[in-house]
């Protein structure tokens, strides 16, 4: 006689949650990956609303574990100016893009591999089947500082007639924030986050720290 048998095989997967949300997510089903991927700060304005310089808005970024296996997880978060053709402007400041990020929670940096345009996060602790992290950061702003990156020209006509431009130079340019999430398993923590993110790490199989 036949008979079947269905095996459970483990699988990791890894999802970004901004303010409850999932917006993009990677998984391990069936020998295969399934993806999905969205933009992060799409629901950061009222429709017609305009940024203010200086004001917070909530930006609550989170990880869940949307596998089957225990993970440890990393983030980087990468922050840029675009011009009115979405190319990337390297000459304006991503630190004038204040997004808030919460540390002492489980969440730490990684200093040697952070830049002002990039942030490398790890979580200590292993994370569950179906667990998610704290939330690593709570607002994002502009620093009103923008307003301050100003041009003044004078120009005086043959009626003797002075014309005075301001020309601001973030304008026209829109800020952008990404986030790359990836997670690794807790067996051979070491050796696999060695492997697969080029760190080094202390690991008990429950939390990890950097060395």
């Amino acid at each position: 006689e036949n008979y079947g048998a269905q095996i459970s095989v483990p699988s990791i997967g890894v999802s970004l949650v901004e303010n409850g949300t999932v917006v993009s997510s990677r998984d391990y089903e069936g020998n295969t990956w399934s993806e999905s991927s969205g933009e992060l700060l799409t629901g950061l304005l009222a429709e017609g609303e305009k940024v203010t310089l200086g004001q917070d808005y909530t930006e609550k970024l989170s990880v869940t574990n949307s596998g089957t296996i225990d993970t440890f997880v990393r983030v980087i978060l990468t922050k840029s100016w675009q011009d009115e053709s979405g190319a990337k402007d390297t000459s304006l400041s991503p630190e004038l893009i204040d997004l808030n990020l919460l540390t002492g929670n489980g969440w730490v940096i990684d200093e040697s591999a952070s830049t002002s345009e990039r942030t490398v996060l790890y979580y200590t602790s292993a994370l569950a089947s179906g667990d998610s992290t704290t939330p690593l950061s709570d607002t994002i702003s502009i620093d009103p500082a923008v307003g301050t990156k100003v041009t003044r020209t004078e120009s005086t006509d043959a009626e003797g007639n002075t014309t005075i431009t301001m020309e601001y130079a973030y304008d026209g340019y829109t800020f952008h924030l990404d986030a790359e999430v990836d997670a690794v398993q807790t067996h051979n923590a070491e050796e696999a986050i060695r492997s697969a993110w080029g760190v080094d790490v202390v690991s008990d199989g429950n939390t990890i720290s950097l060395r």
